[in-house]
């Protein structure tokens, strides 16, 4: 509620209008998440500026919204929001109060990452009482890379529209993305390949496209319904669950109950593995492709001491 108030406070006071920048300045660059800063920061390179509004070890669905947030998007020359309803608790209220008509839907400033994305688990009916779903589906895509490749691209074109003097710089980089990333997914893949159909529990239904893309199974979720805190008894079915399949990894993000997960892990022998989706969170994961080799590792190492 204090959060609320100070940034109506905020809107009241009046904010310049954004102006043109200039062709020599950089870009400057706002992303919702520390994942699409980082992408921004790979495709941008010397030609942006790039701040992420929401901490790596913070719940994407729940940023804590800042007055400073507000002048941040209003100075922003390009925002890109992951989409699919991820941010739709606190961004829509920012930008509101931001007034900056560059960052409208539909201008090239606005970059939407779930835009040509192919989204898994779009509900049928939306129904809130099956928990916190997304009416578009799961919001959680780039943990699968063949979507950050259309992601990134997507990026490259809206960069080289509202800065075309940058529009070869962003084209080189984007080739140069894309030409690591082949190598890298095929690593990965052959990384994973061993586990094929593996199963896993995860707190929230956040790795879904990770597990389609690598070909491992999601048994159950800790969560009874997303953004529904576990129950006991939802809690004994999983371990009935995991016992049964000989589930023996569970797969935490830093801003998630690990100590529920611990509790089931005990019971059921399995290894609790802290892997955050977001670029900093961890030591040793300040870009997307340290992040990604720490997913793929970390789950790697894991399944092969549980074959």
């Amino acid at each position: 509620m204090r959060a609320l108030l100070a940034l109506s406070l905020f809107a009241a006071a009046p904010i310049g209008a954004p102006h043109p920048v200039p062709s020599t300045a950089k870009l400057n660059v706002v992303a919702t998440t520390p994942d699409l800063a980082a992408l921004a920061k790979e495709i941008g390179g010397d030609a942006v500026d790039v701040v992420s509004l929401a901490k790596p070890t913070e719940d994407p669905h729940f940023v804590d919204a800042k007055p400073s947030h507000i002048v941040t998007l209003n100075r922003a020359d390009v925002l890109i929001d992951g989409g699919a309803e991820l941010e739709q608790g606190w961004l829509p209220a920012l930008l509101e109060s931001a007034r900056n008509s560059k960052l409208a839907p539909g201008a090239p400033g606005r970059i939407s990452a779930s835009v040509g994305i192919t989204m898994i688990e779009v509900p049928r009916a939306f129904d809130r009482s099956r928990g916190d779903v997304h009416s578009m589906g799961n919001p959680h895509f780039l943990v699968d890379p063949l979507n950050v490749k259309r992601v990134v691209a997507r990026i490259a074109e809206q960069f080289s529209q509202v800065a075309p003097a940058s529009a070869p710089l962003f084209a080189a980089n984007l080739a140069a993305f894309n030409s690591k990333l082949d190598a890298k997914y095929a690593q990965w893949q052959q990384a994973l390949a061993p586990y094929k159909g593996a199963t896993i529990v995860t707190y929230h239904k956040d790795f879904g496209y990770l597990a389609e893309r690598f070909h491992l199974v999601v048994v159950e979720t800790l969560e009874p319904k997303p953004g529904i805190a576990p129950s006991p008894a939802h809690l004994a079915q999983v371990i009935t669950t995991m016992r049964a399949q000989n589930t023996g990894v569970i797969v935490v993000q830093p801003f998630q109950n690990r100590r529920t997960a611990e509790t089931v892990a005990r019971q059921t022998n399995a290894v609790v593995l802290d892997i955050s989706q977001q670029p900093g969170a961890i030591k040793g994961t300040d870009g997307y492709f340290q992040l990604m080799d720490y997913m793929v590792t970390t789950l790697a190492d894991a399944l092969h001491v549980r074959r």
